[in-house]
């Protein structure tokens, strides 16, 4: 099934950072239930991340009679599309935006053919790009100033 920002992921939960040939990285996932470090391993991060991001209500598991966190095999694919996005220079914020979009496949570019795409993911990125854009700058002008006080210009 497709949507105007995303694809629905495999039935396996398959999405993560690209492999050579544009397979999906990552384990099949396919118990009923499961516990913080095993969402964690399968999404390649840490219990600490979930909690944070569970925190910045990115994430909402259910929790067991005794306490512990039980995430949904789908909670894998959100976390893997979290810290894809994150991985891209979006902050915590700008994710946010996405929330909605989570639980479906991050596309590999945000607009498509003829420049059709989801006009969230697009301003978002772009207005991200810019401010990476003004930091890149920014230290290529310090970068500058260190050079010419070594006499290295250009180096």
């Amino acid at each position: 099934m497709t949507v105007a920002c995303g694809r629905r992921s495999d039935a396996g939960g398959h999405a993560g950072p690209l492999e050579a040939g544009g397979r999906r990285a990552g384990p099949r996932v396919t118990m009923a239930s499961m516990r913080i470090s095993d969402v964690a391993r399968a999404a390649g991060t840490t219990p600490r991340a979930l909690r944070w991001y569970e925190k910045e209500g990115l994430l909402s598991p259910s929790r067991t009679s005794a306490g512990y966190r039980e995430y949904d095999p789908g909670a894998v694919l959100r976390v893997r599309n979290i810290r894809e996005l994150l991985a891209l220079g979006f902050t915590i914020e700008d994710v946010r935006a996405f929330a909605d979009l989570l639980d479906l496949r991050v596309p590999d570019r945000f607009a498509g053919p003829g420049g059709t795409g989801c006009a969230v993911a697009l301003e978002t990125a772009r207005r991200r790009l810019a401010v990476l854009d003004e930091r890149v700058a920014a230290v290529t002008r310090v970068r500058d100033l260190l050079a010419e006080r070594l006499a290295e210009p250009g180096r």
